[in-house]
Parts: structure tokens; sequence; C-alpha cells
């Protein structure tokens, strides 16, 4: 099991460059004379050269796609790793701690989700699962029939996992955007990842691990309830269960299987998120805490309380440690200077946060998508928390996952799975 290094992908996962070029870029919304941003970080005035080309092809991703999914990289400009915003002065700037633009708009028809709206276009109220220019809707992947709550699109591979508390995990061809195979495991699905050629699925009293190139399937016994959160850190494996203990295992190349290898308790309640950075686990429980643990030592170094409800899910980006909880709060940590995390900044929401997920846009920049309890998923641009758009669902989307060539999933609680794609700016202005 190829796992060296595991935790860098989550921890670079908004990771950021030296240098700028933000203010280089003309603002589309500007150019539409609709830019309602101050200030604005882009900029208001034509370039006295031509725009920097883009893809055609982004503009056209979805109808090239078919009935699939998969990214067709040769059309599809590769993200670029975003800015290197340092300090904590920077977060909330524009827009930031409820100071976004209120469309009216923005409510969702209830008529016209259950298909009977009698307004049609003269109704005041969103006709549409998303709001915002710059991604859009590529296809729907229907089967499930309960909560989506894991997503995992294994690196080299062209089939995308879906997990469900129905008990099931679907494999779906990412060109077709059709179900392979159905797996029954017997279990509602708490958590899924993939690390290398590996999936683990986390169920309850039980981890499976399947490796998609040898076909081995494992069954790592000893977590005590349904196992809610998994990540892979310096060549472990960790899972955070219903009890509060996080265990973790090694792979054992000589005998090809997953031996126990630690117990981290100190949560009193289960531990429903886990994030590796910086030689760093951290751990989000029901009981309201997060914890800090050394992936050396596995020692528990810090434990942050200032979260007042369940602490949903947690996510490294750069220095910063975000977090995500009941509370309606999305809270960014920062280290001091003796080593401990403090509050840099807390955003606000008029809901509770059930998960967070980043990644860039296919113009590079940092992006940080929030479900929340309403049914509907946030989409901020960082550090500033401008808002992005919105995307809503029948239910709550309990699972974000990002892809590669600028697409992402969304899982809600009716089972299904929805595929987005990023938009170039460009392309985004062009279609105005």
């Amino acid at each position: 099991m190829d796992v060296d290094g595991g935790g860098k992908r989550v921890f670079q996962r908004l990771g950021a460059p030296s240098g700028d070029s933000r203010n280089q870029k003309v603002c589309f919304h500007w150019r539409a004379g609709k830019c309602s941003r101050y200030p604005c970080p882009y900029l208001h005035r034509e370039l006295n050269g031509p725009p920097h080309a883009a893809s055609n092809g982004a503009a056209n991703a979805a109808s090239k796609r078919g009935h699939g999914f998969a990214s067709d990289d040769s059309s599809v400009s590769v993200p670029r790793r975003s800015p290197n915003f340092s300090g904590g002065s920077t977060w909330g700037r524009v827009h930031g701690g409820g100071n976004r633009i209120i469309r009216k708009t923005e409510k969702l028809c209830n008529f016209w989700v259950q298909g009977n709206c009698t307004f049609g276009d003269k109704c005041r109220y969103l006709h549409s699962w998303s709001l915002g220019e710059s991604f859009s809707h590529l296809t729907q992947l229907d089967g499930h029939q309960k909560v989506i709550t894991g997503i995992t699109f294994p690196s080299g591979s062209d089939k995308l996992y879906t997990g469900s508390k129905d008990e099931t995990v679907r494999v779906w061809d990412c060109q077709s955007g059709q179900c392979m195979a159905i797996i029954n495991l017997g279990g509602q699905v708490g958590s899924m990842i993939a690390e290398g050629p590996w999936v683990f699925v986390g169920i309850p009293n039980c981890v499976k691990a399947w490796n998609i190139q040898t076909s081995a399937d494992l069954s790592l016994s000893g977590p005590v309830g349904l196992v809610y959160s998994l990540v892979v850190g310096n060549d472990l494996l960790f899972a955070g269960t219903q009890d509060g203990s996080i265990l973790a295992w090694k792979f054992n190349v000589a005998t090809n299987c997953f031996e126990p290898a630690a117990s981290l308790s100190g949560h009193t309640l289960p531990v429903v998120s886990l994030v590796v950075g910086a030689n760093r686990l951290y751990s989000g429980s029901m009981d309201h805490t997060i914890k800090v643990w050394s992936l050396e030592s596995l020692q528990c170094l810090q434990t942050l309380t200032d979260h007042t409800s369940v602490v949903m899910s947690v996510l490294c980006w750069e220095q910063f440690l975000l977090s995500c909880s009941l509370d309606k709060t999305i809270k960014v940590w920062a280290a001091t200077e003796s080593g401990n995390l403090e509050v840099t900044y807390t955003q606000k929401e008029d809901h509770g946060l059930l998960t967070l997920c980043g990644m860039h846009d296919l113009d590079g920049k940092p992006i940080l998508l929030c479900s929340c309890n309403d049914n509907s998923v946030r989409l901020y641009d960082l550090p500033s928390f401008s808002e992005r758009g919105k995307i809503y669902s029948k239910e709550e989307i309990r699972s974000i996952q990002a892809g590669p060539g600028g697409i992402f999933f969304t899982g809600d609680g009716t089972g299904q799975v929805k595929v987005w794609t990023w938009l170039t700016e460009q392309a985004v202005a062009a279609s105005m």
C-alpha cells in the first residue's frame, strides 16, 4: 500500500504558491455591468493587450461529454495552485462576516421542486438547482436509496465510488455515467476514502479495504460502532469511530495485511471528521471539540473548544485549519508563536454546517464549499469569503468531493449524486 505522505494531498488541497496574478485579470462581472464587490480584487478596466487565452473546450465541456462526466484534459485547462494568502488579517475582507449580497431569487421555489409551479418563468423564486455563473451541472447519478455518506475518485482510476446508508457502494463508469457494480455491505456506510490503489469504507464495527489493482478484499476489525471518518497520514490509516476513539492501522507488505498500530482516546462522543496536515492529525467530534494529535508520537497536543455544537468537518488549507459546526459557524484557526492554534476569523451562517470541501476553480482560485442543513451548499472564494454561488438539493448534502479537470460531486439525503464542472472566467464572460 503506497500511503507515503498520504496526508499531503489533503493538506495541499487548497495549497498555495508564490505570486498573485489576480489583479491582472479583468472582472467579468464588471464587464457585464453588475459587479457589486467592494473592493473588487479584479480589474475594472480592459487590459492593454488581448485577454489571456482560454480553452473554448471548457465552455462546451458538458456537451462534449455526452451522458458521462469524464474530464477531457485536452479541452479543460489544468487548475493552478492558488495565490499565497498569509496572515489572518485577509480573512473575510470582502463580504466577510455575513455581508453577502442577497438576491430575491436566492430562495428555491418549493412548488418547482414538487413539479407543480404555475408561474413558470414569471416565478419570483429560483427554478434551478444552482445559483452562480462560474460552474454548471453536468449530470445526475441515480440509484442509491438513502443519504450519500461517501464519494471518492481513486487516483488513476476511471471509476467513481459512492457509499450510502442504504448499505451499498456503487461503482460508476466515468465515461458513460452508468453504474457498473453494486456492492452490498450488510451495514450502512459511514465514510469512504481512496488512497493509492486502495478504497477504504467505514461500516459498523469494521473498515473494508479493497485494492482496485489486485482485487484484494480485507476487513479491519476493532472499531466499536459506526466508522464515521477515515484518513491516511504518515503511513497509517486512521478511523474515527462511534465510541469516540481513533484507531490506526499500518500496512505490512510482508503479510499483505493491515496491522493494528494504535488507539487514540480522548473524545467522549463519536469522531465524525478527520484530516491530516503539517505532521498533525485533526479530529472533530460530536463532543464539540477538535483535538490536535502529533503524527509522530500519536499524542494529543491541544484540544480546541471554541465551537458550541457538533464539529462536523475539519479541513487544512495552507497554514490554516478550517472547521465547521452545527453552531452555524466556520472557524479559521492559525498557529501562534507558541505553536497552539487560535481562532483568527469566524464566518457566521444562518444555518448549521455539515461538511467542508476545498478545491480550485479552472482559473486557479481556491474555493471553499460549505454544506448547510437548509439543503444548500455555499461556495466561497478564499480567503475573502465572498460568495461565488449556491447549490440546492431536495435534502441535506452530506458529501462533497473534488474530481479531476474541474469536476466535483455532491451527494444528498435522497441518494442522488450530482456531477458539476467549473468554467473559466473567459468562458463565463463569453456566454453573457
